[in-house]
């Protein structure tokens, strides 16, 4: 008898430590147990923690390479954490998954076709959720430690040009707005959370 396939939930949000509490709430609201699913959370592969712990005077990575380098992270992310757990039959929601990065990608410009076939490796979760923030969240922090637009934005703020992180952070919401509009990601409520 075959065992039963895994769901991979995606994830989506601007802030970093909201995303991945959030993310343990909805694995305990859709396991029966706490054996059956688990989170997959952005820099597992420490790509990011090296540049933010490293010597890094000078060093200031373009928006692609930011792109790039959350792409070698998800790849890791997918080959040692998401596929395997799926291979078992767990859930995992990836926290955040493949739209955050399209929509930081959006905010700056960069075009839709190079994004999608950056991350065309990964696959298409089974399920789509995002934190609905407010634009003007004056609580929402610029920290190079907090998540992955966090972290971006912080980098952007310390090179040229310069870069306006509220505008970033806007524009990244309208994509997910626009996803959303669409129906290929869905806001997550407390209801869907089992009020947990």
């Amino acid at each position: 008898m075959a065992s039963k396939a895994g769901r991979l939930v995606a994830l989506e949000g601007t802030s970093g430590p909201d995303v991945e509490a959030t993310a343990r709430k909805l694995v305990r609201a859709l396991c029966d147990k706490p054996s059956e699913g688990g989170v997959s959370v952005w820099d597992s592969s420490n790509i990011f923690y090296e540049l933010r712990k490293g010597d890094t005077k000078g060093l200031n990575p373009a928006p692609r390479t930011l792109l790039l380098l959350y792409a070698g992270d998800l790849a890791f992310r997918l080959r040692w954490e998401i596929q395997p757990a799926l291979d078992e039959g767990l859930i995992v929601v990836a926290a955040p998954y493949v739209e955050s990065a399209i929509a930081f990608g959006k905010a700056l410009g960069i075009s839709k076709r190079w994004l999608v076939e950056l991350f065309s490796f990964a696959p298409r979760p089974h399920a789509c959720y995002r934190l609905k923030e407010k634009k003007d969240a004056p609580e929402w922090k610029v920290k190079r430690s907090a998540g992955y637009l966090e972290f971006c934005c912080k980098t952007l703020l310390s090179a040229p040009p310069a870069w306006d992180a509220k505008k970033i952070r806007s524009r990244f919401i309208d994509y997910l707005d626009a996803l959303e509009k669409r129906g290929s990601c869905r806001t997550l409520t407390e209801k869907t959370l089992g009020n947990s």
